[in-house]
């Protein structure tokens, strides 16, 4: 597994063989990065469950200014040390060693702002809805331009809304999915005789 453009291309990243530890794809990880492109230059970019890192070192090669990576294991933590010493990046990271949504907690507290989050958990974890739902009650953590994009089996079927939370986007590549969510206020109910436009008529295809 390599880094695949910007600064850092080339660059060989490790993986943990026998572990349930499962890298994106390049071709699914190139989509995600020509999607993102408009977006990470000078970006705020939260990894959550990084694994080894290779989202996130993504983002710093392509120019976002800062990458918060969160991952639980010690084992995987120590692999993505040696991936981010592997491409000389000694700032603009952070590294937590904690649970998603114990991670979600100290952010609020905190009053961080992320431009781009990306959530991609074991694909049998009961964490989805739980850090999905949290987002969506702590909105600002998202920037009003931002985006949330979350990995998922192609049979687990996300919620196309969670609170300000819509999704607008889906990239399918296998049993991989993509789901992409902005920051869009709740529709209000329509008045008597008025007709409300569908959601889906102003964003287009959510699917490609």
């Amino acid at each position: 597994m390599r880094v695949l453009a910007g600064l850092y291309k080339g660059r060989r990243l490790r993986s943990l063989s026998g572990r349930a530890v499962r890298p994106t794809p390049d071709r699914l990880r190139e989509s995600l990065f020509n999607i993102l492109r408009p977006r990470l230059m000078g970006a705020r970019f939260l990894d959550l469950c990084a694994g080894t890192g290779s989202v996130g070192i993504e983002a710093l090669s392509r120019g976002a200014r800062w990458v918060t990576f969160v991952e639980r294991s010690p084992a995987v933590i120590a692999v993505l040390w040696r991936n981010l010493t592997a491409c000389g990046i000694s700032d603009g990271i952070e590294i937590l060693q904690q649970d998603a949504v114990r991670a979600l907690r100290r952010f609020r507290e905190r009053g961080d702002v992320f431009d781009v989050i990306f959530f991609d958990p074991p694909y049998a974890s009961a964490l989805y809805d739980s850090v999905l739902e949290y987002i969506a009650r702590t909105p600002q953590m998202l920037a009003p331009d931002g985006m949330l994009i979350v990995m998922h089996h192609a049979k687990r079927a996300l919620e196309p809304r969670y609170g300000e939370l819509e999704r607008v986007r889906q990239v399918r590549q296998g049993e991989n999915v993509l789901s992409f969510y902005v920051r869009r206020p709740l529709p209000t109910p329509a008045r008597r005789g008025e007709v409300q436009e569908p959601a889906s008529a102003l964003v287009g295809s959510a699917a490609e």
